[in-house]
């Protein structure tokens, strides 16, 4: 996953000089960063991007103290000592000689508008619990294997957003061009502030990008605001792939929050070693209780989803630790072991990666390298449209990419196919809002707005565990249901009994979706079966994707969570619904039969009242599959 940061003026850039590149602890005050970092045996930050030329820098070069203070402290050219020197030495004035060596527009003009300059965004980069764990407790080579993948996946995603995403705007915003160089300074860690595993690159990413005349101007920064989702799972995509084919393994959802996303985690990797890696998720959950108490009582209802992001990120502020004196890596691992083998015994923690082995490879055994680009078109747009309603092409990148995970296990795919599958969601699946204006300028793809026309799922209720009370489905709940209701409507389409002449039934699904799926089946991103013959009838191929999608994610087929307590269909689950049911019942029956008042004289007819009668919110939305 990804989290974003802003690095200001005022003295955001002191806390990444002294603490973030000094192993996200406290650097000694007056000690060069250079000698404190070979004190500690910590690894040093290092330059990426392909924006560095520019500044006569190269990739993979380390980054200095100075460096920092001038580029993300005052804006200023990295060697602008030695530029600012030269200049002095040919006659040129102060003032003249320190404004040459500024990027972009100077900070102290910035100020003068009563603005606070942003310098850079802090894009850190982290993979999920299980592979930490494993990470933190696997041999050197294992351990060797993650920090690559790790690496090439934050390379990955820097070059997608030099690429597809950055762009660099002036005259307030109304001129913008592509600015595929950024520059980033990138310092890994390995632990929390509490001494725990967290694998975690912090990457500086500058606000100034150059043009091709030589002029320095400032990033979009909504834009990569706007990308952040779909960036962090292509990171988390590109590396659990890596790992997992690297090492033999496979992912399984993890249920982190009822009602929300699953987690891909690592198959094998116990729930107790993940708990004892993530120490400071209970005591947030402690401190996020009191909070969201207090604001039922200030506001008198409950948080919306945006809420409880904002209190959970107070929660995380209140119980945030101090910062602690890093140590390297070695002592680290080894303090790691020990306390693991502490308390969970030897056997656990020695046979980690057997264990993970095992699990992965009975997975790879029953799902296939198969992803129908069909199915996956329709699954990504569904659970888009259910959860956002409106959505723009990123948002459908992501869950494309989010569908690859959950679908192939950790396999490898075709480079390229997420955005295969994105497109055809939007072309087949979505119908377009944004309307271009005459005389205007032509909006890009990702300034689109698109919708759909899946019929809405209801709302349900879930029986609650451990004593609390039942809770309503979530957007996404809904939207998974929404998604499989779809694609069995495909399947039916595809398998349904043709006619005495040969030719299928005519169906509204066949007349949608078969042909989709015909195509489909051509395409060069359809992964199929290496081993398999022939091709497949309509039949065979969708009774085959059935049972590789019910081998793969047997939990949200069903329509269930990963915690059976929480399953529908348990006796003590139905038999509280049922009551529900009775009693609700009751209360419409005793409101039916009350004595109904006279009808005015003057009422209208019911034909009037038809006619006036307003659109319900499901009308006027297109046909529906069902």
């Amino acid at each position: 996953m990804i989290s974003v940061a802003k690095v200001q003026r005022r003295n955001a850039w002191r806390y990444y000089v002294r603490g973030v590149a000094f192993g996200d602890g406290r650097r000694p005050a007056r000690q060069p960063l250079k000698d404190a970092q070979e004190q500690a045996g910590l690894p040093p930050g290092l330059w990426m991007g392909r924006g560095l030329a520019a500044l006569g820098l190269t990739a993979g070069s380390v980054v200095t103290q100075r460096q920092m203070v001038l580029l993300f402290g005052q804006g200023r050219h990295p060697d602008a000592d030695r530029i600012e020197r030269e200049l002095l030495d040919d006659g040129a004035d102060p003032e003249t000689a320190r404004l040459a060596t500024v990027l972009g527009q100077p900070i102290e003009e910035i100020e003068k508008r009563n603005q606070i300059p942003l310098l850079a965004l802090d894009f850190t980069f982290r993979p999920q619990a299980s592979l930490i764990v494993l990470w933190a407790l696997g041999d050197e080579k294992t351990r060797r294997v993650i920090e690559r993948a790790h690496e090439r996946a934050i390379a990955t995603v820097l070059r997608w957003l030099e690429d597809e995403v950055a762009e660099t705007r002036w005259s307030s915003g109304r001129k913008r061009a592509k600015a595929p160089a950024l520059v980033v300074a990138a310092f890994p860690h390995f632990d929390n502030r509490d001494g725990f595993p967290l694998l975690h690159d912090n990457c500086l990413i500058l606000n100034r990008v150059q043009r091709p005349e030589g002029s320095w101007y400032a990033l979009d920064t909504v834009r990569l605001y706007q990308h952040v989702v779909a960036a962090g799972t292509l990171y988390t995509l590109t590396m659990t792939t890596e790992v997992c084919e690297k090492l033999g393994l496979a992912t399984v959802p993890r249920e982190v929050t009822p009602g929300l996303r699953p987690v891909m985690e690592i198959a094998g990797v116990d729930h107790e070693l993940i708990d004892w890696s993530s120490t400071r998720r209970q005591r947030i959950e402690d401190a996020l209780e009191g909070i969201t108490d207090q604001y039922v009582k200030d506001h008198g209802r409950l948080p919306g989803e945006r809420g409880r992001h904002g209190l959970g990120w107070w929660a995380a502020q209140d119980t945030r630790p101090k910062k602690k004196t890093p140590r390297p890596l070695e002592q680290l691992r080894a303090w790691w072991r020990a306390s693991a083998i502490l308390r969970f015994g030897q056997q656990m923690v020695d046979g980690l990666l057997e264990r993970c082995r095992a699990a992965g490879k009975a997975i790879r055994e029953r799902v296939g390298p198969l992803v129908d680009t069909a199915l996956a078109a329709v699954d990504v747009a569904a659970i888009v449209y259910t959860v956002r309603n409106t959505f723009a092409r990123r948002h459908v990148l992501a869950e494309a990419r989010r569908h690859l995970l959950e679908t192939l296990r950790g396999r490898e795919f075709t480079r390229g196919l997420d955005d295969y599958i994105a497109d055809k969601a939007l072309a087949h699946h979505s119908r377009q809002l944004t309307v271009p204006q005459p005389g205007r300028r032509i909006p890009s793809p990702d300034q689109i707005t698109y919708t759909a026309d899946f019929a809405w799922p209801h709302r349900w209720w879930i029986g609650g565990t451990d004593g609390k009370p039942p809770r309503e489905s979530s957007r996404y709940e809904r939207a998974r249901v929404a998604s499989l209701a779809v694609q069995k409507a495909i399947r039916d389409a595809r398998t349904a009994p043709a006619v005495r002449d040969g030719s299928p039934t005519a169906t509204a699904s066949t007349t949608m979706h078969t042909g989709d799926h015909d195509q489909a089946a051509t395409e060069p991103h359809a992964v199929d079966h290496p081993d398999r013959d022939a091709a497949l009838t309509p039949a065979q191929r969708a009774a085959a994707v059935h049972a590789h999608q019910q081998a793969a994610m047997p939990e949200l087929l069903e329509g269930r969570t990963t915690d059976p307590a929480t399953w529908m269909r348990t006796p003590k689950n139905l038999a509280r619904f049922a009551a529900f049911t009775r009693e609700a019942d009751a209360r419409r029956r005793a409101f039916a039969d009350r004595p109904q008042p006279e009808e005015p004289a003057d009422q209208a007819s019911p034909a009037s009242q038809q006619q006036h009668q307003h659109p319900r919110p499901a009308q006027g939305r297109g046909a529906a599959p069902r």
